[in-house]
């Protein structure tokens, strides 16, 4: 079960790199190193996601801090038309 899924990871995640008869009649040792590089990829592109995410999210309440609403300093009535 194992390999099955380790050779669909590689085939789905990939995108389109890699066929199911190449992954399965590769070494193993080749096919594990793909595997590690391809998660490997994954791993770190959900981190910098994650990062930038907490970046904007914090750059926008800094943002909401700074941002006052002064109410203003005068009064103004409607014409009675």
């Amino acid at each position: 079960m194992a390999l099955f899924s380790q050779i669909h990871e590689i085939v789905f995640h990939g995108q389109g790199g890699y066929d199911y008869e190449t992954i399965y009649n590769m070494p193993i040792w080749l096919r594990k190193f793909t595997f590690n590089k391809i998660k490997e990829w994954y791993d770190q592109s959900k981190s910098n996601k994650n990062e930038n995410k907490k970046k904007t999210e914090k750059a926008k309440e800094n943002a909401a801090k700074k941002k006052k609403i002064k109410p203003p300093t005068y009064v103004t009535k409607a014409s009675k038309k």
